[in-house]
């Protein structure tokens, strides 16, 4: 490699699509100055990867562009529900589900709302809320090849336009280049789990006539199970722009090549069930499913994140929800690395966290793409319908990592969500009065450690000032009360001390990512020495 240094910064993001772009929003936001290459020209064009979870919604919300994609997502915003049906035109039908949150129930546990966003609308909100923080964005960018040693990484990288070549040494580098990363096969890291489960052709196509037809069948997807002409459809725009995942079996020696426009207009007229519907197809991808996890997710100063990382079957969007929050983890663990507040022992937690809830989640999605019958996917016999999904959304827990006290014999995934408080699990959400003004408890975790307390807590909320200014850690203390001298106050009716499982004299430490670090059901002898002991621990200091 060229021994010539370019450029110097302090992260190096390879990869920009949702999780390469989330991270370089997640890092501007902790002001890391970053550099993030894509090899692509542009971001996506294809609609696809469009469910975006309560939990990173929630991410999105603290990190200012919840609005934003909202408005991005708002021509599929009445759409709700998984059909599935022989044909569009037959009297054979079944909702899978009807609503994503029936009767609003979600709105107890949280701040923000499952969203349907289609990648291509969602990573222009991505990189320009990115480069209104800072970021420096590069598209049309190919990392060339890299090395590393005890004090960075060396990234030759590669204009696609040009052909100018330029060194980039940056002190980390995350990897979210995707499922055949080059990067982690540079690194010799190996694979594991079921491997390919099926492959589809992604068509996108217009039908005028076909929204007739569907009328107001808003559903997010319709799983059409002909076996002659079996697929799934996904709505666009409500109108005419459609897409239609074809079953393909390059396994059976089928080439990509075999999927002309013609055989697929035939196709997804005999699928939904109109012969003479006019069909103008306007684009194609193949795509594969599988699932499989990284044996590791670092090597040195390297990080994998996302597809890179893990694959998964996509149904349910599995997928790109858990490598956005593997983006998360991630930026705040870098930044407090980078700002001196943290020591690098805490980096190596990201896999030890992150691994794990990749591993359960790519099962429960395997086990929902068998629930549902995916177009491709002969799953083994037997599979039942999956409960749960919002304690995969928002349930998991980090057994082995950066927290102080968690259980490590506990499940990653547990049957049913719960949101108790528990070290290693997501904070929960309650509605708070700061002068006024309502917020979520979970609009206070970004920037800083957070220590929560009740309204017998003084001791606490002062201790662990003095522990954090003593470490340099940056932390903000809160009472919650419905005092005078309260820092915050709970809505009426509400409990602060019950919901986080202490009484009112505990305490709560929660970390920049949301996630529970340690907690003290009741005050102790010395809380300064306690708070002091929980952020040495989480932190690697």
């Amino acid at each position: 490699m060229n021994p010539k240094v370019d450029d110097r910064v302090p992260v190096l993001i390879v990869g920009g699509s949702l999780v390469g772009l989330s991270a370089s929003l997640f890092l501007g936001r902790l002001g890391v100055r970053h550099l993030l290459v894509e090899k692509h020209a542009d971001t996506s064009r294809h609609p696809r990867g469009r469910g975006n979870n309560v939990r990173t919604m929630e991410l999105y919300r603290v990190a200012g562009i919840e609005t934003a994609i909202r408005e991005a997502a708002s021509v599929l915003a009445p759409n709700h529900g998984i059909l599935q049906a022989p044909s569009l035109t037959g009297e054979e039908q079944e909702w899978l589900f009807r609503e994503i949150d029936p009767g609003g129930r979600l709105g107890r546990f949280s701040p923000s709302s499952w969203c349907l966003c289609s990648q291509n609308d969602l990573e222009p909100v991505l990189r320009r809320a990115a480069r209104e923080l800072g970021a420096e964005i590069r598209f049309g960018t190919e990392l060339v090849s890299f090395e590393q040693d005890a004090d960075g990484v060396s990234a030759l990288l590669r204009s696609r336009e040009t052909g100018e070549e330029r060194v980039v040494r940056a002190e980390y580098l995350v990897a979210a280049d995707g499922p055949r990363s080059p990067a982690r096969t540079r690194l010799g890291i190996g694979q594991s789990g079921k491997g390919e489960l099926f492959h589809n052709v992604s068509i996108t196509f217009r039908a005028k006539r076909l929204a007739e037809v569907v009328g107001d069948r808003h559903f997010i997807a319709c799983y059409l199970t002909d076996p002659e002409a079996d697929g799934a459809l996904l709505p666009v725009d409500n109108r005419e722009e459609w897409v239609f995942h074809a079953p393909w079996h390059p396994e059976r020696g089928e080439p990509l090549e075999a999927f002309t426009d013609e055989r697929c207009a035939r196709h997804i007229r005999a699928a939904v069930g109109m012969p003479e519907l006019d069909v103008e197809v306007t684009g194609m991808a193949p795509w594969h499913a599988a699932e499989r996890v990284a044996d590791r997710y670092s090597e040195g100063r390297v990080f994998l994140a996302g597809d890179s990382a893990h694959e998964m079957s996509p149904t349910g969007a599995f997928g790109s929800n858990t490598g956005i929050q593997d983006a998360h983890n991630l930026a705040w663990k870098l930044a407090a690395v980078l700002c001196g507040w943290a020591g690098p022992g805490l980096l190596e937690s990201y896999g030890r966290e992150r691994r794990p809830v990749a591993r359960v989640t790519g099962e429960r999605a395997s086990a929902r793409s068998a629930e549902h019958s995916h177009p491709g996917y002969a799953a083994v016999p037997g599979v039942g319908r999956q409960a749960g999904v919002l304690a995969v959304a928002l349930g998991y827990r980090y057994r082995d990592g950066a927290v102080a006290g968690g259980d490590p014999a506990g499940p990653v995934v547990p049957e049913a969500f719960e949101s108790a408080g528990e070290p290693g699990s997501r904070a929960p959400h309650q509605w708070l009065l700061r002068a006024g003004v309502r917020l979520s408890t979970l609009d206070l975790y970004e920037q800083a450690m957070v220590l929560l307390t009740g309204s017998a807590g003084t001791a606490w909320r002062d201790a662990a000032r003095r522990a954090a200014d003593r470490l340099a850690v940056p932390l903000d203390a809160y009472r919650i009360g419905d005092g005078a001298d309260d820092d915050l106050a709970p809505e009426p009716g509400t409990d602060f001390a019950a919901l986080h499982g202490i009484a009112p004299d505990g305490a709560l430490l929660v970390r920049p990512d949301g996630f529970v670090a340690w907690r003290a059901e009741h005050r102790g002898d010395d809380p300064e020495a306690a708070v002091e002991h929980a952020l040495r621990t989480v932190l690697s200091l």
